[in-house]
């Protein structure tokens, strides 16, 4: 195999996927941020409400239709540079991104046409119904996607049938609601939430340090922070229960994620800060808090989280396991066309679950049934990710979560208790952390992508197999395509957002500023009364 098309290829959809991704956290995210304004407007009849929904709305219209603009793409590459990948667990992965495209995105996609284009067509009410669908078709969108992630993560429901050498689905139950699969889409949905809260409050501080919009941006103010804080806190929740799903499916990935080379008595400490070397199999300075990584991967101070030389050690087992696998798929495979014998493949069926893992030799031999002890050894040797990027990208991502609490906060206190008056240092630090939440979300992926490497689909497919057979030089044409065309609809999306931020809210001016005159009017009549 050229492992140069593999590398590529995986580079070319790394890139797409986190280019796609800065576009679908706002965009779950702002769905229900403009529902929730849109419901205080029904509930109220206020028209600052309005024009609150309908600028925040134009925004998410703008995200939205870019982001279905990158998202298509990422499912043709599946096609392109994934043939093996798609013929292989085509039944099982196929299932839900299909069912995210009819029932999903159509549900999105068609309400949000008649969201923009009903304001003056349907009652107040009927108009709020439509938000909260464009909500909730985003979420499932989110949810089929993650599906389909989380069966890759930790695959259940399927078995590989060894004469179509095809993995079939047999459970649609187990595959839709995937452990893994759930903890996934609550985490990614809760985060994109805090995407959108961090992105209204920091543009609404922008507008109160230059004095302008003032009531659209307090009202918004106090929206974000209080829609914020409950995301952000959902999210260290959720993500405790991803990282306890992790430990007890995804051990290898758990064992990298903490730099634990070797196995720790129970229960185990969690490393806040360090620098894992690979090649000395060591963690250098590390800094540990006691019993917390026993509690967040097991539940339990008494269950040991296994190291990465441990679970080495396990998978060069699986591999000479795999091997007596592979051998009887190919006896079965040199019966087709004739009557099977039931003995081979009940003998197979015993060793099944190690096939994946002989299939790694591939990699460095044709036929594994004629690896050596070394490539038997380089093999389980691949089953370890690359540690630090993981390691480090966690961290990160944590330390941010715990930051959007503290700012999130911070802003609820002053809006709630303080008359929404906010220091200008607050104003400056919300405008600045808008990158943020991204930088969180991107590197949640890369823990959750990177660290299930060499698999494609865990403990079943390795990536170094599911490529389509094309030449580097197609490969690398079709990467710089694709990044010249991503960068500029990122640009394209920047410079909108931008355009539409600077003008501010321009619809129902004259509404809302003769509802707030009158509104000021009766609080100063109010007053006289009392006094």
């Amino acid at each position: 195999m050229d492992l140069g098309v593999v590398e590529l290829s995986r580079l070319q959809f790394a890139a797409t996927a986190l280019f796609h991704f800065l576009f679908v956290p706002l965009t779950l995210g702002l769905a229900v941020v403009v529902a929730i304004m849109e419901t205080v407007y029904v509930m109220t009849e206020r028209p600052i409400w309005r024009q609150m929904t309908k600028f925040w709305g134009l925004l998410f219209g703008i995200n939205f239709a870019l982001g279905v603009a990158t998202g298509i793409t990422m499912e043709f590459q599946f096609g392109m540079n994934w043939a093996y990948y798609s013929h292989y667990v085509g039944d099982i992965f196929g299932a839900p991104l299909a069912i995210e495209g009819l029932m999903a995105f159509f549900l999105e996609a068609t309400f949000v046409g008649l969201w923009f284009f009903g304001w003056d067509r349907l009652s107040r009410r009927q108009h709020l119904v439509v938000g909260w669908l464009v909500a909730l078709g985003s979420n499932f969108s989110a949810l089929w996607i993650l599906i389909a992630n989380g069966w890759m993560q930790f695959p259940v429901g399927a078995q590989f049938n060894p004469i179509t050498m095809r993995m079939e689905l047999v459970s649609f139950f187990e595959v839709m609601f995937n452990p893994v699969a759930q903890a996934k889409f609550v985490h990614t949905v809760s985060a994109g939430y805090v995407t959108a809260s961090v992105f209204v409050l920091g543009v609404s501080a922008w507008y109160l340090l230059g004095g302008r919009h003032v009531e659209l941006a307090r009202r918004s103010i106090a929206v974000a922070s209080a829609f914020g804080l409950a995301s952000a806190l959902s999210v260290v929740v959720l993500g405790d229960e991803s990282g306890y799903d992790a430990g007890e499916n995804q051990k290898m990935k758990m064992a990298a994620i903490e730099a634990m080379w070797e196995t720790e008595p129970a229960p185990a400490s969690f490393t806040l800060l360090g620098w894992p070397d690979q090649q000395a199999r060591e963690t250098k300075w590390a800094i540990h808090i006691p019993y917390v990584m026993g509690l967040i991967g097991t539940r339990s101070l008494t269950e040991e989280i296994k190291g990465i030389d441990q679970l080495e050690a396990e998978a060069r087992t699986r591999v000479e396991n795999g091997i007596r696998a592979y051998d009887l798929m190919m006896q079965i495979q040199a019966q087709r066309g004739a009557d099977v014998d039931p003995a081979l493949i009940d003998a197979f069926r015993e060793h099944e679950h190690d096939l994946g893992h002989a299939l790694l030799l591939k990699r460095y031999v044709e036929d594994p049934r004629q690896a050596t002890a070394e490539q038997i050894a380089r093999a389980a040797a691949d089953t370890v990710p690359t540690v630090w990027p993981i390691f480090w990208a966690f961290r990160i991502m944590v330390g941010l979560g715990f930051g959007f609490i503290a700012l999130m906060g911070y802003f609820f206190w002053r809006a709630s208790f303080r008359r929404m008056r906010f220091p200008r240092w607050a104003l400056r630090l919300a405008v600045l952390v808008i990158p943020a939440p991204w930088i969180a979300a991107e590197l949640g992926w890369i823990v959750a992508e990177f660290g299930r490497q060499p698999w494609t689909v865990a403990d079943v497919l390795p990536t170094a197999l599911s490529v389509s057979h094309l030449s580097v030089a197609e490969v690398a044409l079709t990467l710089a395509g694709f990044c010249l065309l991503y960068t500029a609809l990122f640009v394209v999306e920047i410079g909108l957002m931008l355009k539409f931020i600077r003008q501010g809210p321009h619809e129902d001016v004259e509404l809302t500023q003769e509802w707030m005159a009158s509104h000021r009017q009766r609080l100063a009549g109010r007053s006289e009364v009392r006094s």
